[in-house]
């Protein structure tokens, strides 16, 4: 993957190691849900880095927890022990506003399921993040056209949600994941409710844009050819990255 397009950088710690400036990493990330008077661990001393450029898959087992993992990677929640670094960053030294600050303005996300607001246009679903993040109207209305341009639907901007096919709202849910120029991509069955055909070209269409942004990407799928088609895989299975 193409490793030269930078990406914007955070505040380094003092005495970070120098494998985790840039990209994702994770540092013996431990997670058990309590359920009654069970527990269930979910994450067992997880660690993995992801360079800038880099697109790498995470499979395994439904149920084993793959989006958990996600959602840790992604602050959207919180490890019981470990340590998150984001571009650079310690998460774990933030607080709930400075986690929502980094997320915002470090990490994009795709789903499986679009989750495009219906009664607003494409270009108006990614218009909004940006708007929340403090950009102007009428720029965030340029970088969506841009974005919209990229995954080959500018000609379809002012169509809602529910005139558009499902690869075509998952391309917007892909631009959407991109407006606020995020250094990290997260991504959850991002091609698993679509046929394989589009699937593939959806696909494509995410690899590009990675590679021209520098993006580190984790991409969980069942999709073993998808897979194939990153630069390395991991699988995930009882709590372990392997």
């Amino acid at each position: 993957m193409n490793n030269a397009s930078p990406v914007k950088s955070g505040k380094f710690t003092a005495g970070m190691p120098d494998a985790a400036r840039g990209g994702l990493r994770l540092d013996s990330v431990c997670k058990t849900f309590h359920q009654g008077e069970k527990d269930l661990e979910v994450l067992r001393s997880v660690s993995l880095h992801i360079k800038p450029g880099e697109m790498v898959a995470l499979v395994g087992p439904s149920g084993a927890g793959k989006s958990t993992l996600l959602h840790i990677a992604g602050l959207l929640e919180s490890a019981d022990s470990g340590k998150v670094w984001i571009n650079g960053q310690d998460a774990s030294q933030l607080g709930d506003t400075g986690r929502t600050s980094l997320r915002r303005s470090a990490i994009g996300f795709v789903y499986q399921y679009h989750h495009l607001l219906p009664e607003f246009s494409a270009v108006e679903n990614i218009i909004l993040p940006q708007m929340l993040a403090g950009v102007s109207k009428s720029d965030a209305r340029e970088r969506a056209m841009e974005l919209l341009e990229m995954v080959r639907l500018a000609d379809r901007a002012e169509h809602r949600p529910g005139q558009l096919s499902g690869g075509e709202q998952q391309r917007v849910a892909i631009a959407r994941g991109l407006a606020n120029r995020p250094a990290i991509l997260m991504a959850d069955e991002p091609t698993g409710n679509l046929d394989p055909d589009t699937a593939g070209s959806v696909f494509d269409i995410l690899v590009s844009l990675v590679q021209g942004v520098g993006l580190a990407a984790l991409i969980a799928t069942h999709n073993l050819d998808l897979a194939a088609r990153m630069d390395r895989t991991l699988r995930f299975e009882h709590g372990e990255v392997f």
